[in-house]
């Protein structure tokens, strides 16, 4: 009997997962006594902690009772889809996360969707007991009957239940009785948790996910499916169009803790990380040398949205980044595709642009702001859905749109859904918060999560996740109002923002660098108007009573990387760099741009 249990962590966005892992690590001592370790221990780049959530998968493994538990933590977005289909390859059974209050969400579904389909066992963890208003027991019901819809073998219906709060450390069979630890969860997860089956015969692992070292290249990581691996071990790498390239393994490791320890040889049903192999992607197969026989290949849902990347071209290029060329944005883009599975780039007429293909615009986003910390300056173009035809007739993705809203806004935000071509399918009562579900094109999405924030006070809780291609459903109204574009390059002067102050409501404040071209703030009308901010004040040495009134200016609106990426048409590109996230007209002469207005309308 093997001692090993292999289980995936996963929930929707905010429920807690990586919380749970934190709290697993300290109370089976991964750390010495007084080790300072802080908080989300996993989620250890910038962008997790910045933005709070999991955007990559991660592996650690902890000693209970002599059996080693290999745990992987997912990422909870839609957009990362692609991280969560390949990760559950690696596990026999899984814990499925639900806040007590929300119940299953969108993502809950996804995620829950995808673990059946592979056949592994759940064990359910309601979490967040200790919250207000919190309904366990209809939240058990509301799971139970998810898993009925999803299609569930009776013994995974069968499944167990502990309630408990990561964040205060306790995990029970009952909410109403608190432990002092979690080890109830453990011991559920040893009980119900099948072992890592050991699988005789030629060697079969499939790499699922990678990891890089400045010192020794690309690694592959993955779960041994069958026979062992073993140091210096020749093998045959078998790619996912099944054509072999035979390799050397040079070094193991297995995972212990938080880090890697090396290992000689890894048998069936642990995961390892193998040293060596050149030339790799995710889903290949590492197969015995002489015999190599082929795993089936993961397959992963496809984009749904896609959006132009191409090389800075403002009058400010090269001032902040250190990689500016199309060189460099190829090889970034295409080093992305090798790890990034649900990302596709492809080569557009231009040499210095390239269309590249995501799962949303969160997914898209987290590339460009992992770009643009790297050193890389670029421009990307208004996101566009993919739209495919499907038995003669023009298809789109549809998105299923969940909003939780306090119920005195409630009819404003199906107001806003309504008339982006959105379907109201649910509407009950949540608590004190009103629960509604929506079908709705991902076209209308885009730009949405902004308004909905305005019209409820920053109160929505709003999630969605891909449904299926639909028939096309019309044209959907886009942003309302036009832009104020600046006339000159400059620096912007308080003066000539204050006597504009009427025009509109401006994204830059005085003393800021602008050029011609470039889009500083919000008209009140529905056209585009071109304004000069550069301007200063006529100095004479005449006084005039009046004349030297104070400027009072309203405080520039900022715009987030997803918000501009919301917020641009499509004559419009956003200019990222290290330092700044600027929106321009793509033409940034206005003589060019009347020229090219027709190019646009028609699109």
């Amino acid at each position: 009997m093997q001692k090993i249990r292999n289980i995936a962590i996963i929930a929707h966005v905010d429920h807690g997962k990586t919380t749970l892992v934190d709290k697993i690590l300290h109370s089976c001592a991964i750390f010495r006594e007084g080790q300072e370790t802080g908080e989300l221990i996993l989620d250890n780049n910038d962008l997790e902690r910045e933005r709070g959530i999991t955007i990559v998968s991660k592996n650690v493994s902890v000693m209970y009772k002599d059996v080693k538990i290999n745990i992987i933590d997912t990422p909870g977005h839609a957009d990362f889809g692609g991280e969560v289909e390949r990760v559950l390859k690696m596990a026999d059974g899984v814990l499925l996360l639900c806040d007590a209050f929300e119940g299953a969400m969108p993502q809950t579904r996804f995620v829950t969707q995808k673990a059946l389909a592979l056949g592994l066992k759940p064990i359910v963890v309601v979490n967040k007991v200790d919250k207000e208003n919190c309904r366990p027991e209809e939240v058990y019901e509301q799971i139970f009957e998810l898993f009925f819809n999803l299609e569930a073998t009776e013994e995974q219906l069968d499944f167990p239940v502990i309630y408990g709060s990561s964040k205060q450390g306790w995990m029970s069979t009952d909410y109403k009785k608190p432990t002092e630890d979690i080890f109830p969860l453990m011991d559920a997860i040893l009980a119900n948790i099948p072992p890592a089956p050991i699988n005789e015969g030629t060697l079969q692992m499939q790499i699922t996910s990678l990891d890089y070292s400045s010192f020794v290249g690309r690694i592959a990581i993955g779960r041994v499916a069958r026979g062992t691996i073993k140091e210096n071990m020749p093998v045959s790498l078998v790619k996912r169009d099944g054509t072999i390239q035979k390799s050397r393994i040079k070094e193991l490791y297995t995972f212990e803790g938080l880090g890697k320890v090396k290992a000689t040889s890894v048998s069936a049903g642990d995961i390892c990380a193998v040293v060596g192999i050149e030339g790799f992607d995710i889903g290949d197969t590492i197969a015995d040398f002489e015999k190599p026989e082929q795993l089936e290949v993961i397959h992963i849902d496809e984009p749904t949205m896609n959006m132009l990347f191409t090389i800075n071209t403002s009058p400010f290029f090269g001032k902040e980044g250190k990689f500016v060329t199309s060189r460099h944005l190829r090889d970034r883009l295409y080093k992305e595709m090798e790890k990034n599975l649900a990302l596709k780039v492809v080569e557009t007429e231009s040499p210095d642009s390239y269309l590249v293909y995501g799962r949303g615009i969160l997914h898209l986003s987290v590339l460009i702001e992992t770009m643009r910390r790297e050193g890389y300056e670029l421009q990307v173009g208004q996101p566009q859905v993919i739209v495919k035809e499907i038995d003669g007739v023009k298809c789109e993705p549809v998105e299923t749109l969940i909003v939780d809203v306090p119920g005195e806004v409630a009819g404003k935000v199906i107001e806003l859904v309504t008339q982006r071509k959105g379907d109201l399918l649910v509407m009950e009562p949540k608590g004190d918060l009103q629960h509604l579900e929506f079908d709705i094109p991902a076209r209308g999405i885009i730009g949405l999560r902004n308004n909905v924030l305005t019209a409820t006070g920053g109160e929505a809780i709003m999630a969605h996740r891909f449904k299926a291609y639909e028939p096309w459903k019309g044209q959907i109204p886009g942003r309302l109002n036009g832009v104020l574009v600046s006339m000159d390059t400059g620096k912007t002067t308080a003066f000539a923002i204050d006597k504009l102050q009427d025009r509109g409501r401006f994204h830059i404040d005085p003393g800021t660098d602008v050029y011609e071209g470039q889009v500083l703030g919000e008209h009140i009308r529905d056209n585009d108007l071109v304004i000069n901010l550069t301007k200063g004040k006529q100095l004479t040495n005449m006084r005039a009573s009046g004349s030297d009134t104070n400027v009072r200016i309203a405080p520039a609106i900022k715009f987030s990387l997803e918000e501009s990426m919301e917020y641009i048409q499509a004559d419009e590109y956003i200019e990222v760099t290290p330092q700044s996230i600027r929106m321009r007209k793509i033409f940034l002469n206005e003589n060019e741009r009347r020229i090219n207005a027709k190019k646009f309308q028609s699109q």
